[in-house]
């Protein structure tokens, strides 16, 4: 059944504003900001997805798939499915009929819902969307390994020279050095570590140094002179005291990234994010030990602006969004890392077993799969479960209203 002629007017409006917009808040405020709305969007319609393609698959009857909460923008009904925009673009939801025993359903229809599904369906069904964040995650992985590149140890590099009083030049830029060569050994000896190059660099004030040093992927020759430090001013002193001489170029090192091969990458994707996985399960465990924390940042602000306590904070979407798009100043590889850590937080997040998570639904399948017996299937009363289930949704609740006001009262300094 395909749309008619009306819809598909009312669909194209639609699109049009929201292109519409995306190209103002581009023109407004940079192309970073629409970008990371976007992939939020997005993530959150995979995860949808991902129990709307698993009900279809499993002969479930999908009855809803909506963008949004609130008030129904546009939407349009296909076969036995409604599709849909809702005004509040913070979420989405597929409606499969069924999902507990109380719901009254058409007897026709009983044996496609969610309750009547094998218990291997019903487990695959409620995971789905945590199984597509985890599918993004490992994407965006190794997108980052083979596109960008991560930051390597081995690979020292310059990121910026230092500005010396009375020197029109630092001894890096006198050697000829520029931001992003890569030093790859010094007098012949490879350095594999910034350590290594700097106290190569301290012992060697007053000798020119041959620099084998990597620049878009030519290697070139450098030589560079190490200037003592007791000699540069620094404020009102200088960089260095006492009898011995230490060596400066007067530059910032950092690792640069290094790129994989599409396949080489694969490994090192599935090692990435599981240790982002451990992190990210770790962290979700101490939550609950930080709420004292958040309530007392909430109401001092002394508390709020401190760098330890803002260290240790949870984030918001506000406050995720913010640090996605502050994130682009150092190139994609940073975004992308922090787009694959909150799908693998979302994703964790969301099968605690606890309702109203997709968790919860799992767990209550897999217990109600533990009680059946052969000719008698057990039925789970969701009424008993219904006050832990409001506790959680309560510390939910404080835990999004305490970091959305301090993400957009006292927002996290700029860590980029």
């Amino acid at each position: 059944m395909q749309p008619n002629p009306s819809t598909r007017r009312s669909l194209l409006i639609l699109l049009a504003g929201i292109v519409a917009f995306v190209v103002v808040l581009t023109v407004t405020v940079g192309w970073a900001l629409p970008l990371v709305i976007f992939a939020i969007i997005f993530m959150v319609m995979a995860h949808e997805f991902g129990h709307f393609i698993t009900a279809k698959r499993a002969g479930m009857k999908v009855t809803d798939f909506f963008v949004g909460f609130g008030p129904v923008i546009w939407s349009t009904t296909i076969g036995e499915t409604r599709y849909g925009i809702r005004a509040i673009l913070a979420g989405g939801y597929v409606k499969v009929p069924g999902m507990n025993w109380t719901e009254d359903i058409a007897p026709e229809d009983e044996a496609r819902t969610y309750r009547s599904a094998s218990y291997p369906r019903k487990a695959i069904f409620a995971s789905a969307g945590s199984l597509m964040h985890l599918l993004m995650a490992l994407v965006l992985a190794w997108a980052a390994l083979t596109y960008v590149g991560l930051p390597s140890q081995e690979h020292v590099g310059i990121g910026g020279f230092a500005k010396w009083p009375g020197h029109a030049k630092d001894a890096a830029q006198l050697a000829g050095l520029k931001t992003g060569d890569r030093i790859m050994a010094i007098d012949g000896r490879a350095m594999k570590s910034d350590a290594q190059l700097i106290s190569t660099v301290e012992r060697s004030s007053g000798r020119r140094l041959t620099l084998l040093v990597n620049r878009d992927g030519h290697d070139i020759t450098l030589h560079a002179t190490p200037v003592d430090g007791r000699t540069i001013k620094s404020g009102s002193g200088y960089l260095t005291k006492g009898p011995k001489a230490h060596g400066y170029l007067g530059v910032t090192l950092v690792n640069l990234p290094v790129r994989d091969t599409w396949y080489g990458a694969i490994p090192a994707t599935f090692h990435e994010v599981g240790s982002v996985i451990a992190t990210a399960a770790t962290a979700i465990v101490e939550l609950p030990s930080k709420f004292k924390g958040l309530a007392h940042q909430v109401v001092s602000p002394a508390a709020a602006a401190n760098p330890t306590n803002q260290r240790d904070r949870p984030e918001s979407i506000v406050g995720i969004a913010r640090l996605a798009v502050q994130s682009t100043s150092e190139g994609p590889g940073n975004l992308l890392l922090i787009l694959m850590l909150v799908n693998i937080f979302v994703g964790l997040l969301n099968m605690l077993p606890m309702l109203p998570l997709d968790g919860g639904y799992v767990a209550i399948a897999t217990y109600e799969r533990i009680r059946t017996r052969r000719g008698r299937r057990y039925e789970a009363d969701l009424n008993k479960m219904a006050p832990f289930a409001y506790a959680f949704m309560g510390a939910l609740l404080f835990l999004f209203a305490c970091t959305l006001y301090l993400d957009i009262v006292h927002p996290i300094a700029n860590p980029f």
